[in-house]
């Protein structure tokens, strides 16, 4: 596909110098303008990013925010959201390309196929898992709130049948890493919003999820990524309640 569309390809990273190239690359010579919005990588991710972008640098001190900010600087109208770690193939460019011509709707949701390590994990409610990540910039706002911010939309949804291929997860360590850091945001969340979490609820909440999980989302079927994949779905209501307990009491024992 030669032809560029009045698309803008909008990447988040940090210290990603390992994944961006093959993402910038999926996207490179079709888009009609790529960004970049680094939050000051340590590594070598803004020189790699500079041969096939324009590069923005910004802390990133909340999604939401940092998000819609990024999307704010796009000359086009109609966004492509990317993560770092994610890249498009032939297929989904055509369907893309298709639905701006359309203009049908004002976003389109878009399969994700998520890899740990070089394994496609298929259930557990890991795929498709669409995401809106196709959208015209003036209807389409991220709640800014630190972690898993809600999308704001003005109008309807159309759905993409081509995957977004994404390789978060390098290997069970990185997911835990993950894991870790995810659930501190979420803390931080409740303690912001005001919102109260006890103890009973947390436990029914991990049962819950894991048993959601693993028995109805069918994760038994990915082996023993489906069960790792379930567990820390459970663990991550376990250690957020253990950070926001955490902070309340850091909080408390300051005043």
């Amino acid at each position: 596909m030669s032809q560029k569309f009045a698309l803008t390809v909008v990447i988040i990273a940090k210290n990603e110098e390992a994944n961006i190239e093959e993402s910038l690359l999926s996207v490179f010579g079709w888009a009609d303008e790529i960004i970049v919005v680094d939050d000051y990588s340590a590594d070598k991710t803004p020189e790699i990013a500079r041969k096939y972008a324009r590069v923005l640098t910004k802390k990133m001190e909340n999604e939401g925010i940092h998000r819609n900010w990024a999307y704010a600087q796009a000359k086009n109208n109609w966004i492509l959201s990317l993560d770092a770690d994610e890249k498009i193939s032939d297929e989904l460019k055509v369907e893309i390309a298709e639905a701006i011509k359309s203009n049908e709707f004002v976003c389109y949701d878009i399969p994700l196929r998520n890899y740990i390590g070089s394994y496609w994990v298929r259930y557990g409610g890991w795929y498709p898992a669409s995401k809106v990540r196709l959208f015209r910039r003036e209807k389409f706002k991220y709640e800014e709130v630190q972690v898993h911010p809600r999308a704001f939309i003005e109008g309807s949804c159309g759905h993409l049948r081509a995957d977004i291929i994404h390789k978060g997860y390098p290997d069970l360590e990185h997911f835990l890493d993950s894991l870790n850091r995810q659930t501190t945001l979420e803390a931080q969340k409740w303690i912001d919003t005001g919102r109260k979490m006890s103890l009973g609820h947390m436990l029914w909440r991990s049962i819950d999820r894991f048993f959601r999980r693993y028995v109805r989302k069918k994760a038994y079927k990915d082996g023993i990524y489906g069960f790792v994949i379930a567990f820390f779905d459970s663990l991550y209501q376990f250690l957020s309640y253990a950070k926001y307990r955490e902070m309340i009491n850091k909080v408390k024992s300051k005043n």
